[in-house]
């Protein structure tokens, strides 16, 4: 039997045909997906079309895995209004305020809805698209996410009409919406409703071992699910696992029995895709650090590393805060990157290289730390993403995060955990089937530098009235 398992990214649709079994990756494909923070959904049906060319049609199971937060309005007849506005459109950080404030503030939103939200949530893109663009907020009569469009997209492909109420979603995907209650597994429809102006349709909400369609070929469709929750169920993890990735944007996240909720707002108080809880935290920045810092010293990305390595830990004294397209966590929408501590004596390739890799590492440190205040203590990092590449953030890693760092083995987790997904809708067992890695992961270990936590805090508590200036 085989299965499919597609990753509907902000950059990218990847689809991977896997064995159901034990998770071997017979074949993939991949297509382009238009850059920016809003996109027509078509785009990225477009995208699965032609990813998943000669790959669906062979799958006799199909999970679709889709970026979180998307906001998907629709109306009577299932027609999109405008184009999707996506988790990095910061654009409703206002909007995010005002609803913290009229639902009492960041403690009720943390215990109703697990997290505060912030301008990536659904719930503040509909706030604000209600206050600017009123006429098409007052024609959305249904808000899907991106994974969920995706999965009644291909139950259409049967000929047969399904209507947009039939349209289904996950506990993991409907908990970064904010108007989902990830401890009692329900939406939160009167927030929805106070955020766009009038009651809207939401997706069903599906088990985690569901299958909720089929195609025009005969193959199931499990209940999908969005991307952090597909890469936890891609991993594998296992207690103690804090999983630091590194792509488009930053997430440190585990898996978890109890539900977090932060009133700060740091932590993300998520539901995973297999019945338990995936509190996580999320930067904006992450790769697109080093391919910033890459492009201010002439260098590839290679050559980035390399220049890393050869620096002193400390870069010099050169340290940089690395908010360069604002910031999630901490929620600083207006932020700007900081170089700080430069000299005529520390003015180099080299350090300007490390200082950039260290303020990745020690943002997503932070970040981590976050996660073991709300009782999610790590015992080692599992590096993944396209920053893990990188040999001077695998070297540094375990210093900065003060525990030892393993590297899986290059995959598409999140299109991995989409097609174990499906592994488990077409075999309907209470557990999702074992798949084992082909190759342990490397590890990492390293002299803690405490030093360089303590100089990122610092510049970041400075940088704090700046911003806000």
């Amino acid at each position: 039997m085989l299965v499919a398992g597609v990753d509907s990214s902000t950059q990218s649709t990847k689809v991977l045909l896997c064995q159901a079994e034990d998770g071997r990756v017979l074949a993939q494909g991949s297509a382009p997906h238009p850059a920016g923070t809003e996109c027509d959904p078509a785009a990225w049906w477009e995208a699965l079309q032609e990813a998943g060319a000669g790959l669906l049609n062979r799958a006799d199971a199909i999970g679709i895995a889709g970026q979180q937060h998307g906001m998907i309005a629709l109306d009577e007849a299932g027609e999109v209004v405008r184009p999707a506005l996506l988790w990095n459109d910061l654009r409703s950080a206002r909007a995010a305020a005002q609803l913290v404030d009229e639902f009492g503030g960041p403690a009720w939103w943390a215990e109703e809805a697990g997290s505060v939200p912030t301008a990536s949530f659904t719930v503040s893109k509909l706030r604000w698209m209600a206050d600017r663009e009123a006429a098409l907020a007052a024609r959305t009569a249904t808000v899907l996410l991106p994974h969920d469009w995706l999965t009644w997209r291909l139950r259409q492909s049967r000929g047969a009409s399904i209507a947009v109420t039939e349209a289904t979603t996950d506990r993991g995907d409907a908990s970064g919406t904010g108007y989902f209650s990830p401890r009692t597994g329900r939406w939160l429809p009167e927030v929805a409703e106070a955020a766009i102006g009038h009651p809207v349709e939401l997706p069903q909400v599906a088990a985690p071992a569901s299958v909720v369609g089929e195609t025009g070929w005969g193959a199931v469709l499990a209940a999908g699910t969005g991307d952090n929750m597909a890469a936890a169920l891609g991993l594998g993890l296992e207690p103690g696992d804090v999983v630091i990735s590194i792509g488009t944007s930053g997430t440190a996240f585990a898996v978890s029995a109890l539900p977090a909720a932060d009133p700060s707002g740091a932590v993300a108080g998520f539901a995973d895709a297999a019945g338990e809880y995936l509190p996580l935290v999320c930067t904006i920045n992450a790769v697109g650090v080093l391919t910033a810092t890459a492009a201010l010293a002439g260098s590839s990305l290679a050559e980035l590393s390399d220049l890393a390595l050869a620096a002193e830990p400390g870069a010099g004294g050169l340290a940089l805060l690395p908010y360069l397209d604002g910031e999630r966590t901490p929620d600083r929408p207006d932020a700007y990157g900081v170089l700080a501590g430069l000299t005529t004596s520390n003015a180099s390739r080299q350090n300007l290289a490390r200082a950039a890799v260290e303020a990745l590492l020690a943002s997503l440190a932070s970040a981590a730390q976050l996660l073991a205040a709300q009782g999610v203590p790590g015992r080692r990092v599992l590096l993944i993403g396209g920053g893990s590449r990188s040999e001077a953030v695998r070297a540094l890693a375990p210093g900065i995060f003060g525990m030892p760092v393993a590297v899986p083995e290059p995959a598409e987790y999140v299109a991995v955990g989409a097609a174990r997904q499906a592994a488990w809708a077409l075999a309907g067992t209470p557990v999702p089937p074992t798949w084992r890695p082909r190759r342990p992961p490397v590890e990492y270990t390293g002299r803690l530098q405490p030093e360089i936590l303590r100089r990122h805090a610092q510049l970041r508590d400075e940088a704090a009235g700046w911003h806000h200036a």
